[in-house]
């Protein structure tokens, strides 16, 4: 009875009470580069896999344009796809639903001031099309959030990783806070057309320092586990319910490599394609790991 009742406090008050992590260390070469980008892809925020399986959409954020990229699996630039009607403010992920929709998420959020959140559903269907239109603008502001900015040591509300399932979009947010600690929300927002407050969910926390824990990009398998990664580390979220990410299991990949890594997506159930933004010494790559 005491359990339950520290279950039900735990769930009400988000106070992050998930269980601890396990942490998996695998071998040294266990990521393994799978191709170089192509050079015009710097900044790479976000991948999504076509419904066909045979390319890789990717985005690259503020900056940038308003560019949706499609590759071959072996890495070479087969499509420029042009969003016709949408400025890149600050795109950092690329998702898509079970039906094959791609969706951008326009929800970058550095200084956590920005009021026009938005994530973005595409009519892209097909690697031959040269431009691609919004068809649907689900605008939200989080739940929680008062002050824009709020106190630099409650800079919860930047955001650079989401999915989508069961009609319903999760953002998982990119802890900014003076005193980092590892913490992050999840919110749920309905993938429909709109404004809406985006509902807390989950309240988490992740081991080790920035690199280790500060969320940059997030996929979802049809197993329904959700990746998660940061600039060293994968960590795959289980166990969890629609409206309480609290429950969540997490399990930690030590990926023995460092780099500022933007986007992950699962090519297959097991398999993840992970990329890091080109700097002057490393990075620019689209790299393969193994959930095992």
């Amino acid at each position: 009875m005491k359990m339950n009742i520290l279950s039900a406090i735990c769930s009400l008050l988000f106070i992050g009470c998930n269980p601890k992590t396990e942490t998996s260390t695998p071998k040294e070469d266990s990521l393994k580069t799978e191709f170089s980008l192509p050079k015009k892809l710097k900044e790479v925020s976000g991948m999504a896999i076509s419904q066909d399986q045979k390319t890789i959409w990717a985005i690259e954020d503020a900056g940038n344009k308003n560019v949706v990229y499609g590759l071959d699996l072996k890495g070479n630039l087969i499509a420029d796809v042009l969003v016709e009607n949408a400025d890149n403010n600050d795109w950092e992920d690329i998702t898509k639903d079970n039906a094959g929709n791609i969706y951008i998420g326009d929800f970058g959020n550095n200084e956590n001031d920005r009021q026009n959140l938005s994530i973005l559903k595409l009519d892209l269907k097909s690697e031959t099309q040269k431009s691609a239109k919004v068809i649907q603008t689900t605008k939200f502001h989080y739940e929680g959030q008062t002050e824009f900015p709020p106190k630099k040591s409650n800079l919860l509300y930047d955001c650079e990783a989401f999915v989508e399932k069961d009609g319903n979009f999760y953002l998982f947010t990119k802890n900014r806070s003076k005193g980092f600690d590892g913490t992050f929300l999840v919110f749920q927002i309905p993938n429909k057309e709109g404004d809406f407050e985006a509902k807390l969910v989950g309240k988490l926390k992740l081991e080790g320092g920035y690199n280790d824990a500060a969320i940059t990009s997030a996929s979802i398998n049809s197993k329904n586990q959700i990746v998660l990664l940061t600039h060293k580390n994968i960590h795959v979220l289980s166990g969890f319910a629609p409206d309480n990410f609290n429950s969540a299991k997490i399990q930690k990949f030590v990926l023995n490599h460092n780099s500022q890594k933007e986007a992950v997506v699962f090519l297959d159930d097991k398999t993840l394609l992970i990329a890091d933004e080109k700097d002057k010494k490393e990075g620019g790559n689209v790299y393969k790991f193994e959930l095992k």
